[in-house]
């Protein structure tokens, strides 16, 4: 469809990277006013438009605004391909999401179509758990989609992810005479090692399996050109399949590192969020995955169905666009993708689910 691609373009046009996302916020807004029966709130920078009649089953579809970093002026169409910042992730979903909303169709279920904004940063600044402060009426729903890029597969649950800081103490000194001190940054040798050593877990649940993952992503340390240092610290970041809890993981992090941490060190939780179980059981999951063709497959990452999932709303994951390229400088997604996702999405909402 020639005018979800040029939904999509102007959208990626717009730069809403994360804190940045009123201006698209604006545009979304205006969108969903034009269809009079939604009932559109607008609160900060997140929009929820909600039928409001009475059938027994509530859909909710979710879809974030922000983009990570980057140029949103360097987009271009050429043929049937879009590339530029957010282009799968997600605003070519999310030009489908708003061009379903405001179709006129009549869907056999109430449908609620969230556009939230700063998903990409930490979790506590999302938009998403802001509705849920301020408004948490507007996130009930039986059952929640994620249009985050799956390549038109539907990608169950999600992975919890925990990130800790070890930090790690010694002894300042002058580097001509370093036996006076003890190198903090040294100590990192071996909890970096282990972590580049490690072998995933891997978990079937249902039909899905999940593998866990462990990588250092940051490190900090030193005082001076000429001075041992006396800290250092590792940031590491695991992925922790839905049959774990966030804690649980937090656990087996500290046992993990346990050989290399001394009374003096600091084991710090920066971040802790749970997965989301698979739930492809949930009726309007199982029909999804028939509508898509396609086996479904575990979510390697964490998205928002874990915010639902705690809500008690069994979600998933479906979008357009290959989730290989999201946060990537040649970020892209096709024509042919986005009326894929479009199509799969209006026959799950037109049609009813036993």
């Amino acid at each position: 469809m020639t005018d979800l691609l040029a939904r999509a373009a102007a959208y990626v046009a717009i730069d809403s990277i994360s804190g940045n996302e009123a201006a698209f916020a604006d545009e979304v807004e205006r969108a969903l006013r034009a269809n009079e029966p939604l009932e559109v709130r607008r609160i900060g920078d997140n929009v929820v438009a909600r039928t409001t009649g009475d059938l027994p089953r509530r859909i909710i579809v979710a879809g974030h605004l922000d983009t990570v970093p980057g140029d949103p002026g360097a987009a271009r169409v050429e043929g049937s391909t879009l590339t530029g910042l957010g282009a799968c992730d997600m605003k070519g979903s999310v030009a489908a999401m708003v061009a379903l909303a405001t179709s006129g169709a009549s869907w056999a279920s109430e449908v609620t179509w969230i556009f939230y904004a700063r998903e990409e940063v930490a979790r506590e600044a999302s938009g998403l758990l802001e509705l849920q402060h301020e408004a948490p009426e507007l996130l009930t729903g039986d059952v929640a989609l994620l249009a985050e890029p799956t390549g038109g597969v539907v990608e169950a649950g999600c992975q919890g992810s925990v990130r800790v800081r070890l930090v790690l103490k010694g002894a300042r000194a002058h580097t001509a005479r370093p036996w006076r001190g003890r190198n903090a940054i040294h100590r990192l040798a071996g909890p970096i090692s282990k972590a580049a050593s490690y072998v995933p877990r891997v978990v079937t649940i249902g039909s899905v399996t999940y593998t866990e993952q462990l990588q250092a992503v940051g490190v900090g340390g030193g005082v001076g050109g000429n001075v041992v240092p006396d800290e250092a610290s590792v940031l590491l970041n695991h992925r922790v399949a839905p049959d774990r809890s966030a804690v649980e993981g937090i656990e087996w992090l500290r046992g993990f590192f346990e050989e290399f941490l001394e009374d003096s060190d600091e084991f710090v939780i920066e971040d802790a969020a749970d997965g989301a179980p698979p739930s492809l059981e949930q009726p309007v999951l199982a029909r999804l995955v028939a509508l898509s063709g396609a086996e479904p497959r575990a979510k390697l990452g964490f998205t928002d169905a874990s915010t639902f999932s705690a809500m008690g709303i069994p979600a998933a994951n479906f979008g357009a666009g290959d989730p290989e390229l999201a946060h990537h400088a040649d970020e892209r997604v096709t024509s042919d993708e986005l009326s894929a996702f479009y199509e799969v999405m209006l026959r799950l909402l037109e049609e009813p689910v036993s």
